[in-house]
């Protein structure tokens, strides 16, 4: 069971061979390489919680919060990891930018290079703009994305590229920048991207499995019309 120290995680959908939570901000998904002092693992604390070992499907990002997806059988993990490499698995993020899009929709095919010795990848996102909001002069754009491909930091490397950058986003927007906007909007130091659902045919009865997280309370904040809609 989970300590007092550590709160449980929200299961948004749990069966005998799958379980899905809502990651929490700063959240590793495994342990990390090298391990720091403090750190919050997101598998260890659901194997906690359930009583028995969970196995990742995919992975979010450390600062990314939303739906991450575990196999309770192993066979059954890696049947849906393969299904993830052949496209088979639907999701869908939302993500704050700074800036207003010049189009409603768009797709982006830049390539991406996960590290200076490593291949350039082809990759490939959908873009819709959901809302847009100007708070004390700050452009903001809600920002629904869809990735056909998985590259390193796709989507904030994507949004990065059509000069509208992840809000809170310190790696690619700047520290400087992140620093001044989440004093503006009350976020603190939080990368406003969350994956918002997964979509997939569950591997061993073939229904459609459709999972969502709730709204993200910072994007509440930022566009509480919109999700109070």
């Amino acid at each position: 069971m989970t300590t007092n120290l550590t709160p449980p995680l929200n299961i948004l959908y749990q069966d005998e061979w799958l379980v899905a939570v809502d990651k929490p901000p700063g959240h590793l998904v495994h342990p990390a390489d090298n391990p720091q002092e403090g750190d919050q693992v997101t598998m260890k604390i659901l194997r906690d919680q359930l009583g028995k070992l969970v196995y990742n499907v995919h992975r979010l990002d450390r600062p990314t919060t939303g739906v991450l997806l575990f196999g309770i059988d192993n066979v059954v993990a890696k049947h849906l990891h393969r299904a993830l490499e052949r496209h088979e698995i639907k999701k869908t993020y939302l993500a704050i930018s700074q800036g207003t899009p010049e189009q409603d929709q768009w797709q982006c095919h830049e390539p991406i290079q996960k590290d200076p010795d490593q291949p350039i990848r082809e990759a490939h996102t959908s873009f819709r703009v959901l809302k847009k909001s100007t708070i004390q002069k700050t452009h903001l754009t809600l920002i629904e994305a869809t990735p056909h491909t998985g590259r390193f930091h796709q989507i904030r490397r994507h949004l990065l590229h059509a000069g509208l950058p992840i809000t809170g986003d310190y790696r690619y927007s700047g520290i400087e920048k992140s620093n001044h906007l989440g004093e503006i909007l009350g976020t603190g130091s939080r990368m406003l991207l969350q994956a918002r659902a997964i979509a997939f045919d569950h591997p061993i009865t073939g229904d459609p499995i459709h999972i969502q997280a709730p709204p993200d309370p910072q994007f509440t904040r930022c566009f509480p019309h919109y999700f109070k809609s």
